[in-house]
């Protein structure tokens, strides 16, 4: 188990901890902010100490972290404490989401954490989720999305002297400065 998967695995004891305790504070935080705060969003100590958010909120942080991928595309052994990859399950419109789920272990009856409404936090199975929401408020079938998290792009050891030009992808140029002039170094 790598480091921030370590910690992925201690906001999980800790959310179902909170979900023990008769806190109506808890109960006013939302799936979104569940979720995200079990894949390590809020850098914040603890589930209490930041401000909940609402779905145009998570909408934005789909938007912004995450990658809209197939059923057929989520991994058939998968364990979020092994794995470098993180994936969620959005009940709703992603512009407007009802609800956020983590994927946690396929192998699991029920591979799925996350807040309902009554039951507090917990794992649930994909059948679990589809009978909570689906039916409800004119959700369906086609209201279920399955995004993957978006690696953070690693940038190069920089030593100093080098220039270096990096693009969105990952990739990266580096610059020597040799008798006033820029050259590229091979590689």
């Amino acid at each position: 188990m790598n480091h921030e998967n370590f910690f992925v695995s201690e906001r999980i004891n800790e959310v179902t901890l909170m979900c023990e305790r008769e806190n109506p504070i808890y109960e006013q935080i939302s799936s979104f902010s569940i979720a995200l705060y079990v894949l390590g969003f809020f850098k914040c100590p603890d589930l209490m100490s930041f401000e909940d958010i609402d779905s145009r909120e998570a909408a934005a942080y789909l938007k912004d972290d995450f990658t809209e991928i197939r059923q057929a595309d989520l991994p058939s052994t998968y364990r979020i404490t092994t794995s470098k990859d993180q994936y969620l399950l959005v009940i709703g419109d992603p512009s407007y989401p009802v609800h956020f789920a983590v994927l946690m272990d396929t192998k699991s009856r029920k591979p799925y954490f996350s807040k309902l409404n009554f039951f507090g936090s917990g794992f649930d199975s994909l059948e679990d989720l589809k009978r909570e929401y689906l039916g409800k408020d004119g959700l369906n079938e086609d209201d279920l999305h399955f995004f993957k998290k978006n690696n953070p792009v690693t940038q190069p050891n920089l030593e100093s002297g080098k220039i270096y030009i990096t693009r969105t992808n990952g990739d990266y140029s580096a610059f020597k400065e040799i008798n006033g002039y820029l050259v590229r170094e091979a590689g």
